[in-house]
């Protein structure tokens, strides 16, 4: 049995809902290098991680604009991922995915963080390894 990508993917929840506008926004499959890790060849190396993020994020109760600056921005969520990525060593996916929560909640409107953290390279024989994790308000 062979498996497709989109099996190696965390994929989007229902957080979206109408009836208390939520909107639900997401980042897929974002590699970046990583120096993580508690042995010591993982405290030298940088390997490749995984993330996905999917937020619920509270709608304001005036109608949609067509303005960046109304929406929670995912370039600058992304961009402020990988800041915190680059800044320094982590021992364990848990804490930065923790940390990718943190960073996630400190935007007022956004009330559900979903980050999921992969090791790419960890195991010859698996795609990936890795945790899943969820935080609100």
């Amino acid at each position: 049995m062979t498996s497709s990508s989109s099996d190696q993917v965390a994929h989007s929840f229902r957080i979206a809902d109408a009836k208390v506008r939520m909107r639900h926004m997401f980042v897929r499959d974002l590699v970046l290098s990583c120096l993580i890790g508690v042995h010591k060849f993982e405290q030298r190396k940088p390997q490749r991680i995984r993330i996905n993020v999917d937020v619920a994020i509270r709608e304001e109760g005036k109608a949609q604009s067509d303005q960046l600056a109304d929406v929670v921005d995912y370039g600058e969520l992304t961009d402020k991922i990988r800041a915190l990525v680059s800044n320094g060593h982590v021992n364990l996916v848990e804490t930065l995915a923790e940390r990718i929560a943190d960073l996630c909640l400190a935007e007022p409107r956004i009330e559900v963080a979903r980050v999921r953290v992969e090791k790419l390279d960890i195991f010859p024989d698996a795609v990936s390894a890795g945790v899943e994790i969820e935080r609100s308000r």
